[in-house]
């Protein structure tokens, strides 16, 4: 598959492509409606899914066994075990083959995320892997998809290039557009800059990925006014905070919504204290999945958001001393745990009258 080269010829290519051819629930009955089609979209960072070869510099050095995680074969590929257990878990109580696409951050390369999608929980889901090494050296974001459910046309990774903050190499956004199912979706990929140095130092570098970001959602808008995107991702700050609502243009109420705003689902569960990860004893929500108004309308014959989740199960918390209730990661203090990730991941479940 070619990589366009430039986002601009991506986005033309992938419309004049696309146009041939606890929950947020919407209502009770729908969830049990055998005439509605449910796909399953989720998002997950994996925290630091790193095989145990050394590439060059000095990027993963960490994670070899001779590195200071001790990372061998077994905690690997029984870390890749866990990630498989949790995958065959989500959005299987609407749809029994899971996720159609899910979003994946803390990526070293592509082999890992290939490694990931062998493991024999999740083997006969044939996922099929997008991975794009982006300006980070360190790790990158990926997309894994059920090929039955969709196609992808165009994929592209678009840097995050501030002239103010030169020094700026965080995660690309991965950018696919496809076919859901025979209906045009464009699906956006994130993982903003940490908080290192503090949440007020480092937002302006959130800010300026959050403008990449809008720039390029106003992108395809442009070319089709009504085009399905699904912005995804690990975006370390939260639903209410400024990068999401005024930079990324985005809003909680789904019936209020300006031209061109996303709807973000997971706004009502970061107000209920519910979080994806957690620091100093408070809830942070910043896996979140956002949907654009044209996924949001009542309109029959085509998808529509239904529902969101996080999955914060009992086996994916720490469940003794003194981080009980966090989320079960692989390490901490240095110490591996054997756990899953930092990070809970999320769904939205999108449903369309059968056909």
């Amino acid at each position: 598959m070619m990589l366009p080269k430039t986002f601009t010829a991506v986005v033309v290519a992938a419309i004049i492509w696309l146009l041939s051819g606890n929950r947020y629930a919407l209502a009770q009955n729908e969830s049990t409606d055998r005439n509605l089609t449910h796909v399953c979209i989720a998002f997950y960072n994996v925290e630091n899914l790193f095989d145990t070869i050394h590439q060059s510099g000095n990027v993963d050095i960490e994670f070899t066994p001779q590195g200071s995680n001790n990372w061998d074969t077994q905690k690997y590929f029984e870390k890749l075990d866990r990630l498989a257990e949790v995958i065959s878990l989500l959005g299987t109580e609407l749809t029994a083959d899971g996720p159609a696409i899910i979003g994946l951050a803390e990526i070293e390369n592509e082999e890992v995320v290939r490694e990931l999608v062998r493991q024999q929980r999740i083997r006969d889901r044939n996922y099929q892997v997008i991975f794009i090494k982006g300006r980070d050296a360190r790790i990158s974001n990926a997309i894994i998809y059920n090929p039955r459910y969709f196609e992808p046309a165009h994929i592209v990774s678009k840097p995050v290039i501030a002239e103010d903050i030169p020094d700026l190499f965080t995660r690309d956004h991965l950018i696919v557009s496809g076919k859901l199912l025979g209906e045009p979706m464009h699906v956006m990929v994130a993982h903003w800059p940490s908080r290192s140095g503090g949440e007020r130092r480092s937002r302006p570098r959130r800010i300026a990925a959050a403008q990449s970001a809008r720039q390029a959602l106003d992108s395809v808008k442009t070319i089709d006014a009504n085009a399905k995107i699904i912005f995804m991702g690990d975006l370390n700050d939260d639903p209410t905070d400024e990068s999401v609502t005024k930079y990324l243009n985005v809003s909680g109420d789904r019936h209020n919504l300006s031209q061109g705003q996303l709807f973000n689902p997971f706004l009502d569960f970061f107000q209920k204290g519910i979080g994806t990860l957690a620091f100093n004893n408070a809830w942070n929500l910043f896996d979140q999945i956002m949907v654009s108004q044209s996924l949001v309308g009542i309109k029959p014959g085509s998808f529509r958001f239904h529902r969101a989740e996080v999955f914060n199960r009992p086996f994916l918390k720490q469940s003794t001393g003194r981080f009980q209730g966090y989320p079960f990661r692989s390490f901490g203090g240095g110490v591996y745990l054997g756990g899953y990730s930092d990070h809970f991941p999320t769904y939205i479940v999108l449903i369309r009258e059968a056909k």
